[in-house]
């Protein structure tokens, strides 16, 4: 089916998806739509991606308020500027744009109703969260109710590359409701998109950490044989970077995957991305798409799991491997080199 693709009032066809949806030209917005220009800004989640949110939404001249369960977590929020609130609802009230960053569809729902019993009517809510499109469009439904716009519009980028505002936002839903925050996505991010239809920034999202998956295990692999061949990590890294082999994930976790840096700077914890993979992997499912590289990291990431790293970023799985693979059979034949050679004089 062919559909109609609407950017900065431009008509483009293109392909469309089994499910019909809009899909918008994937060219970077312009922050001339988004008139006036919106002060104040509200953050419900102040974890690792709300947090550097809010911080670089700061630094950019916002005046930003937020809650979150986690006493720790105000507490770092209120030292870099933020100003505290005691629940959604108060966010809500002096906001006139609202970022969500949560954990979980259960943590979305319960914002959800908190702002269909009490909310600015017109507020515009940009959902950040990777979670099920599903779960999204059913809090969605229940803003709707309250006059409340939820977005779709799901981050790519590690927790690092936020606190550098080098994320990427993949924004979906009504075209003018998008196009009157991208002063706001600037705020925090390098680039934006507008995706078109509701639900298109998880689909683009899935197939981002799709590639994440993959990249991360294939990083730690090659630093891994590089390791074997003497060559240190942090040599790998900066040689192969700008070759054809590579990648952000090489860029950005290939340093960690020394020195045990998967316990030191945490920027996706194991256990989290677990949620990522089974939604990826549904996902493939339900579209049935073949993945065999894909299904073949599930069992690395398991396995940090299984050995402790829940807590500790992706990058452990470098540590996998390593304990995975068997005893530089090199080194042993050297040292028995050595003692002939030892013997013979």
């Amino acid at each position: 089916m062919n559909t109609k693709a609407i950017l900065k009032s431009k008509s483009i066809k293109t392909t469309g998806s089994k499910t019909g949806s809009k899909l918008a030209n994937a060219a970077p917005m312009s922050s001339k739509a988004s008139t006036p220009k919106i002060k104040r800004i509200g953050v419900i989640g102040l974890g690792i991606m709300g947090s550097a949110m809010a911080n670089n939404l700061i630094k950019a001249g916002f005046d930003v308020c937020g809650f979150d369960p986690s006493e720790q977590a105000l507490k770092a929020f209120k030292k870099v500027g933020g100003l505290i609130r005691v629940d959604t609802q108060s966010v809500a009230k002096d906001s006139q744009v609202l970022i969500t960053s949560l954990p979980s569809a259960g943590a979305l729902m319960a914002t959800a109703h908190a702002l269909s019993v009490k909310s600015n009517k017109g507020l515009i809510v940009i959902e950040t969260s990777t979670l099920d499109v599903e779960d999204k469009r059913k809090a969605r439904d229940v803003m709707q109710t309250a006059g409340v716009t939820l977005l779709d519009c799901p981050l790519s980028g590690t927790g690092a590359q936020a606190a550098r505002k080098d994320l990427t936002v993949y924004a979906s839903g009504p075209t003018k409701a998008v196009e009157s925050v991208t002063h706001v996505f600037e705020g925090f991010s390098k680039a934006h998109f507008n995706l078109g239809d509701f639900g298109n920034g998880m689909n683009m999202k899935l197939m981002a950490n799709l590639l994440v998956a993959i990249h991360n295990v294939s990083t730690a692999e090659a630093l891994l044989l590089g390791e074997r061949f003497g060559i240190p990590v942090s040599t790998s890294v900066k040689v192969l970077s700008d070759g054809a082999g590579g990648s952000r994930m090489l860029q950005i976790r290939g340093p960690m995957m020394q020195q045990e840096g998967w316990a030191k700077e945490i920027t996706m914890k194991v256990e989290v991305w677990q949620k990522d993979m089974k939604l990826i992997a549904e996902a493939l499912n339900r579209e049935r798409v073949a993945a065999p590289i894909f299904n073949a990291t599930i069992a690395v990431y398991n396995g940090a799991m299984g050995m402790g790293h829940e807590k500790n970023d992706t990058a452990a799985v470098y540590d996998v491997l390593e304990k995975m693979s068997s005893p530089l059979a090199k080194k042993t034949l050297s040292k028995s080199k050595i003692k002939k050679s030892k013997k013979s004089k």
